[in-house]
């Protein structure tokens, strides 16, 4: 009965901070536009041909002469959290295979680690850690705001999401990290299309939709420019995986819309 209660409390107690709106310091510069960007997490990046082809897809669509210029790197670790990601290796320049350093280093946690106290205080020290490296090296750092699990997983719980965006916002804030706010887009894009499935069936792996959302939402928030409008939803079967189905255009439209409109609030927040 009295770990039932203990439980109970400091459950409480991480609720209670994930409740307020937090706002995120560090903001969007409108029209940028970087051309190495690395990718650090885990399957939430990699699943669907990964995270970033698509966004680098997107860049490309929007504006192909930058296009041309892009060196992306996706480094993913299944089931990883962000403290199993040699980030010092990664980052040495030329170390794997981009010549000069990254402009931006997208760093995605894993997904059970804003549900537990010890584990959101090991990313809060990892993240600092990371992005101090990251930033004397001449880059940046963004995180990667994680959806949260949806059913029919074990972990399932309507306020996981609030859980992700604290820890996220807080420890963004905290290094001076900018926060894209993916989870906050696939919980708005559920409340508007409740029919769309972002996640596959396990509940915790994004679907081909999802990705893509996460792809527009990483593109407004890295870039400084809408999604809106841009003429890519990758039809190409080689990225059917998973037992996707293509995007067609409306559903393309109605994802775009969303991640721009999750990005704009987000920013406005005081």
């Amino acid at each position: 009965m009295r770990c039932c209660l203990i439980g109970f409390v400091l459950c409480a107690n991480l609720l209670s901070v994930a409740f307020a709106q937090l706002v995120p310091k560090l903001r969007p510069q409108a029209e940028q536009s970087p051309e190495r960007v690395l990718f650090v997490g885990n399957s939430y990046i990699y699943y669907n041909n990964s995270l970033h082809n698509h966004v680098a897809d997107l860049v490309k669509a929007a504006d192909p002469e930058l296009g041309t210029r892009l060196r992306f790197k996706s480094s993913t670790i299944g089931g990883s959290a962000l403290h199993h990601h040699n980030v010092a290796h990664l980052t040495e320049v030329g170390r794997i295979g981009v010549p000069q350093a990254f402009e931006w280093v997208v760093l995605q946690g894993g997904s059970g680690e804003p549900l537990s106290r010890n584990r959101r205080q090991t990313f809060r020290t990892v993240a600092k850690e990371h992005a101090d490296l990251i930033k004397a090296r001449g880059g940046q750092v963004a995180l990667f705001l994680t959806p949260a699990y949806e059913a029919p997983h074990p972990r399932y719980s309507a306020q996981n999401i609030e859980l992700n965006e604290s820890m996220y916002v807080e420890v963004g804030n905290e290094i001076g990290a900018l926060v894209i706010p993916v989870g906050l887009a696939f919980r708005e894009a559920y409340q508007r299309f409740p029919n769309l499935k972002l996640h596959l069936p396990d509940g915790t792996h994004p679907s081909l939709l999802g990705t893509y959302l996460a792809a527009c939402t990483t593109y407004a928030t890295l870039y400084g420019r809408s999604p809106v409008g841009v003429k890519y939803n990758k039809l190409d079967p080689s990225y059917l995986s998973h037992g996707a189905n293509a995007i067609d255009e409306a559903t393309a439209a109605q994802l775009q819309q969303v991640a721009q409109d999750v990005v704009t609030e987000f920013f406005q927040r005081k």
